[in-house]
């Protein structure tokens, strides 16, 4: 195989100029949404306090060794809030905002209704470790993220490349440094009232927690059903 090369202060031979044009993007929103925070923190208090005794009490039942570390690595993991009605006014707002989402991604609504499949509360063990490894929630529209409690020194989200033939042919960058086409992950630095928005088939994962300060957040996963067949379930 014969190296293509092109310098000099001359265009080589045959040389033709390309119109760069971009396809198949995937947008992440991320916005700044404070307003909810204060109302926000009694309630979620309660949900992460019976989160934290829930997972005291599992720890009861396994080994020495785990007993030993206790929850370093894990977190408080709250059940679904979607309904409490505290809680109506950030689920509205996320709904609309994902409405919005999809709406300005060009996809067709009209006929088609969102429904809150997973809305949860979580805090990181202030012993430090916690994390998420690389996932994404399966048969999930719309995935996001509104954080209460995050620094400089608290973990963060890592958004991976969701195309597989991207990642299967990714070759080296010459600057890992710089976000660039080729760039394969990318990660936010949050601050409390930070909200995310990102299609639910986007990998992501969370940075390993130090445990210096508090670190919670919510989690959402919306999905878009057809308005007749959402109609049909609520009959039933």
């Amino acid at each position: 195989m014969n190296d293509i090369k092109q310098g000099g202060s001359n265009k080589p031979k045959n040389h033709v100029d390309f119109k760069s044009e971009f396809y198949f993007q995937t947008p992440i929103w991320v916005a700044q949404a404070p307003m909810f925070i204060k109302k926000l923190m009694p309630i979620t208090d309660k949900y992460i306090k019976k989160a934290d005794k829930l997972l005291k009490d599992k720890l009861k039942n396994e080994p020495k060794w785990k007993k030993d570390i206790g929850t370093f690595g894990l977190s408080k993991h709250s059940e679904s809030m979607s309904n409490d009605p505290k809680l109506k006014d950030l689920v509205q707002f996320i709904g609309q905002r994902s409405y919005e989402f999809l709406d300005w991604s060009g996809f067709d609504l009209k006929n088609h209704s969102l429904h809150f499949t997973e809305f949860w509360v979580q805090e990181f063990s202030e012993k430090g470790g916690g994390h998420h490894s690389t996932h994404a929630h399966w048969n999930q529209h719309i995935s996001g993220f509104y954080f209460l409690k995050c620094s400089e020194k608290t973990s963060y989200p890592i958004f991976h490349d969701p195309r597989p033939g991207s990642i299967m042919t990714k070759l080296p960058l010459k600057n890992q440094t710089q976000i660039s086409m080729g760039t394969s992950m990318v990660n936010y630095k949050p601050q409390p009232g930070t909200i995310i928005i990102f299609p639910g088939y986007v990998p992501h994962e969370f940075a390993v927690d130090p445990g210096l300060e508090p670190f919670r957040f919510i989690h959402f996963n919306i999905k878009v059903v057809e308005t007749a067949i959402s109609k049909e379930k609520s009959a039933k």
